[in-house]
């Protein structure tokens, strides 16, 4: 298994990495999670993704949510990752507790017990990954495709970043070129680990 940065109660056993591509709807997040799965891959690691959960969501969801629809969507991220995350060295996530909250506090505003989950579960992840806004959404059939919304959401997760002092590797806004090259490069999988990537960075 990939070496784990230390949990809350002081262990150190390896478990499973997790990577989180965090942002707006729109952005590509999802795209992402599979070229890096890809690369991994090719690696000998055993990778598997968290896929959006909202897309499975039974409850209204953009500016018609409602707190029940947000709750679900939170709960649901937090035990997709529990689930998906045995017998694997790497997982994917397409979102984190974080961003989901975000649609949340945009409706809502702060709730103190949601609060405390996201603050607790956000220090799960070993690598955060902002994905900026480069164009409009497109219809998906699920999300808001109006670009003020995303904007919001955008600003939304950006201060949630700060409050909860998470750090994350922010993505270029000039090009998409080479973000996954970006994220392999921010991957700290430990020594032993690193020799699965010197033939992705062409290293002898």
């Amino acid at each position: 298994m990939v070496p784990h940065a230390a949990d809350p109660d002081g262990s150190t056993d390896p478990r499973t990495y997790k990577v989180a591509f965090v942002g707006s709807h729109g952005v590509g997040k999802t795209t992402l999670c599979f070229e890096l799965a890809a690369r991994l891959k090719r690696r000998d690691l055993r990778v598997d993704l968290v896929k959006e959960v909202a897309r499975s969501c039974p409850l209204p969801l953009n500016q018609a949510t409602t707190l029940d629809a947000q709750a679900w969507i939170l709960h649901k991220q937090i035990a997709d990752e529990i689930a998906v995350a045995v017998n694997h060295d790497v997982i994917i996530c397409d979102r984190s507790v974080l961003d989901n909250y975000a649609y949340m506090v945009q409706k809502f505003g702060r709730i103190k017990v949601f609060d405390a989950v996201v603050s607790s579960w956000i220090t799960t992840y070993d690598l955060l990954v902002k994905v900026p806004i480069l164009h409009a959404p497109s219809f998906d059939g699920i999300r808001d495709t109006r670009s003020d919304y995303q904007n919001e959401i955008d600003r939304r997760i950006e201060s949630l970043l700060k409050e909860f002092r998470a750090e994350c590797v922010r993505l270029p806004t000039w090009s998409r070129d080479g973000w996954v090259e970006m994220v392999i490069e921010s991957l700290s999988l430990g020594t032993e680990q690193l020799g699965l990537f010197e033939e992705e960075r062409g290293e002898p």
